[in-house]
């Protein structure tokens, strides 16, 4: 291993230096491990692994706030960790870090997908060098990594964003919702079931768009904004990334429509907060991303040691989780309003 690490920091520090097609794309040991092990599993817990996580765009606070969960894990679980994302959500993008982690030769690869199918290919390269597989955030198709780590059940969230809505609709009105993707596997069955309790639920509300941010906030701000132009009727905005929320409570602001379009969604309590606080947004949910980016690891450091994760495990740091076929399921969603925002900083 400290040969390979050597190989890899002078990789590393020649395709730094390099443009990608007129852009800089950064590779970085975020945390090289030399701290105390938690989870003592068997005689090769000491094993040092390097680890390299995909997210599924770079920059934006959500996946900065993962980043600093998962530097938390590698310091405690001692591994080497690398951190790079595309600057943009593309699953092509996406591909060239796969193949050059492949090169590096790190010892898994933990990618938050934007799309389930496309980076197949390239997935199943790294698994025959031996390279494990573990997805997060953002799902594949399972036959392209070993668990999927997952922040909440999607069936639960999706039905309790909606539930949201129309609690702030009085279950009657037309909405929309801002996606990140459609192609991310785990955002498209959000949607699903949001639109499963919509339609079982809460008749007297309709659907009429759904667009696409890429997780950019100012492409979802301008889509809020032209669909509040579009959409004299609109009542209600579901954003179901993290840039979607704040980005259409703004949009409703600068139209002048604070309290005549309500706004939920998923984001994080800091990108929130002004808005909650102003009464644009009344609800927001999510969960701790930074408690994602330690189970991570962590679950990535078992599958390393082969060892086997089970239903009711308790994770260090993280608590109890659960397994659902080979998806883990780190807990509830937490929802922030004007009366507890100020407990949350993320």
């Amino acid at each position: 291993m400290p040969y390979k690490l050597i190989l890899l920091l002078v990789v590393l520090l020649i395709v730094s230096g390099c443009n990608n097609e007129g852009r800089q794309q950064n590779y970085k040991i975020i945390y090289k491990g030399e701290g105390k092990q938690l989870i003592e599993s068997d005689e090769n817990s000491n094993q040092k692994f390097t680890i390299a996580v995909i997210p599924k765009v770079s920059g934006i606070p959500y996946f900065n706030m993962v980043e600093e969960g998962m530097k938390e894990a590698a310091k405690d679980l001692n591994v080497d960790l690398i951190f790079s994302g595309p600057l943009i959500a593309d699953w092509k993008e996406q591909k060239k870090l796969v193949e050059k982690f492949i090169e590096n030769d790190v010892d898994a690869i933990a990618i938050s997908a934007n799309d389930p199918e496309k980076l197949g290919s390239v997935l199943n390269s790294a698994k025959k060098q031996g390279i494990k597989i573990i997805t997060w955030d953002s799902d594949t198709n399972k036959q392209y990594r070993q668990y999927f780590v997952n922040s909440v059940d999607p069936e639960l969230l999706g039905r309790h964003v909606m539930d949201t809505l129309s609690a702030n609709l009085n279950e009657e009105g037309k909405y929309a919702i801002i996606t990140g993707s459609e192609n991310a596997a785990t955002v498209k069955e959000w949607t699903k079931w949001m639109l499963a309790q919509q339609q079982e639920k809460y008749p007297e509300m309709e659907l009429i768009d759904v667009v696409e941010s890429d997780d950019d906030p100012k492409k979802a701000y301008l889509l809020a904004k032209d669909m509040i132009k579009k959409h004299s009727d609109i009542k209600g905005i579901i954003g179901s990334t993290s840039v979607g929320p704040p980005s259409a409570a703004q949009a409703v602001m600068d139209a002048n429509k604070k309290g005549e379009i309500q706004i939920v969604g998923l984001s994080s309590p800091n990108l929130l907060r002004q808005y909650i606080v102003n009464e644009t947004i009344k609800i927001g949910t999510l969960w701790s991303p930074k408690k994602l980016g330690y189970l991570t690891v962590s679950i990535t450091k078992e599958a390393l040691l082969g060892n086997k994760i089970v239903d009711n495990m308790s994770i260090p740091n993280v608590g109890v989780i659960r397994l659902n076929g080979d998806s883990v399921i780190m807990g509830q969603p937490i929802d922030f309003t004007k009366e507890n925002i100020n407990q949350y900083d993320f």
